[in-house]
């Protein structure tokens, strides 16, 4: 499972897939996971969601998982 794989490597996941919590199951993984709602993945569309981002890092725990919308 490449979440798992991720586990060894990453303390957080950054994605657009909304649907990874209904796709994988998070649980239990020594990781973060932040959901970044934009209509695609393009760097115009992410860049203003950047300073929510950042602002979720500082502070993110293990096993959270966290929407950014705005």
């Amino acid at each position: 499972m490449l979440l798992q794989r991720a586990a060894a490597e990453f303390d957080v996941r950054l994605t657009v897939d909304q649907g990874i919590p209904y796709q994988q199951n998070l649980a239990g993984l020594p990781f973060a996971v932040v959901i970044i709602k934009a209509p695609n993945n393009d760097i115009n569309d992410l860049r203003p969601k950047m300073p929510k981002v950042l602002q979720v890092l500082a502070t993110i725990q293990p096993g959270q998982v966290v929407r950014i919308d705005a």
